[in-house]
């Protein structure tokens, strides 16, 4: 029989492919789904709780005043740090950059990118404090990542042209991002984060934005930087990605990530299994949020969940369950998915 665990000793034994006692879950509660399904997705967080860190009441924000029509339509623009308009169309989803501070390399030299966030400010003394008031559980901090800035702060095809051209700016734009998202990783480590989320979207539905050769010599080592970084402080390198990446998992791991949060219906199941146990990448399951949790059904919500932990072998480590709520989802399959991770938990 496995003893029973803390949550951090869960989720740390699962990404070291140790056997767990039940099968870790991770909560991610968008504000779209907030402000769509109000206090009772509140109320299902706290009836089910999760390993990566323990319940804590939120807002539930809408959105603000002026930016509804009188038909109903939501629109609001904002500048972000790195210079670029975005506008937002769907309240508490990302939204789409609309004026980027680089569309003309001819801005880069005079370009200042933003300053990382500081140790020692009121705000990280809170998010430190905020972590040792419940140090059983796993923590995991931030969203680093390099080629989404990239794309953000410039045309998305000009980047691609830049990628493909070996052009000098874009080497000195990555690496102007890089130095930032280390100082980033900075922050997190010191204020007591477990693991780092390193995030970028490297596939389509059927396989890689640029070629593995380019990934591997471009921005390999870059992220082979911050996961050093990581590595270096004790602590776990996530890596979200989204899309078809399957040529990369290889890379994934040689490059020292831990484990890999994948966009699961893009990949076969048992041979995703297969590999990622072969290379010791760990597994965030996170399952279908395009079709299954907007337009299948409670029942088909059960049985997917129950596919999952079955198929990657869940109690034997190598894999957590990740159920993000967003909007769009019917509130009955919401709350069979909270059941049916419950139920596997029992």
């Amino acid at each position: 029989m496995t003893t029973r665990m803390t949550p951090k000793q869960r989720v740390l034994a699962a990404i070291e492919f140790q056997r767990v006692d039940m099968p870790p879950v991770e909560y991610a509660i968008s504000k779209a789904a907030l402000h769509e399904h109000g206090r009772r997705l509140l109320d299902l967080c706290k009836a089910y709780p999760q390993d990566f860190g323990p319940y804590r009441d939120r807002e539930i924000l809408h959105p603000p005043a002026g930016t509804v029509d009188a038909q109903g339509r939501y629109y609001e623009t904002a500048t972000d740090e790195w210079g670029t308009l975005w506008e937002y169309r769907i309240f508490g989803i990302s939204g789409h950059p609309i004026k980027r501070p680089l569309d003309d390399w001819a801005a880069l030299a005079a370009y200042r990118p933003p300053v990382p966030p500081r140790v020692g400010t009121e705000g990280f003394n809170k998010e430190r404090e905020g972590l040792r008031s419940a140090p059983e559980f796993f923590y995991k901090g931030g969203w680093v990542n390099i080629f989404e800035i990239m794309i953000s702060m410039r045309q998305f095809e000009d980047v691609l042209v830049d990628l493909a051209t070996d052009a000098p700016e874009i080497h000195r734009l990555a690496d102007m991002i890089l130095e930032h998202r280390l100082g980033l990783v900075d922050y997190l480590l010191a204020a007591g984060y477990d693991s780092i989320q390193v995030a970028d979207d490297w596939g389509t539905q059927s396989g890689l934005i640029v070629s593995p050769q380019l990934w591997r010599s471009f921005f390999a080592p870059r992220y082979r930087r911050i996961v050093e970084r990581i590595h270096d402080a004790g602590r776990k390198a996530l890596y979200h990605v989204c899309g078809q990446c399957a040529d990369l998992l290889d890379d994934f791991a040689q490059t020292g990530f831990d484990a890999i949060w994948p966009q699961l219906p893009a990949y076969d199941g048992p041979q995703l299994a297969r590999r990622c146990r072969e290379l010791r990448l760990a597994l965030a399951l996170h399952p279908d949020r395009g079709h299954l949790m907007t337009f299948g059904s409670p029942d088909q919500v059960r049985t997917e969940v129950l596919r999952l932990a079955d198929t990657f072998a869940i109690l034997e480590g190598g894999s957590w369950l990740y159920v993000e709520i967003d909007n769009g989802f019917p509130y009955a399959n919401v709350e069979a998915l909270f059941k049916a991770v419950a139920e596997l938990r029992a």
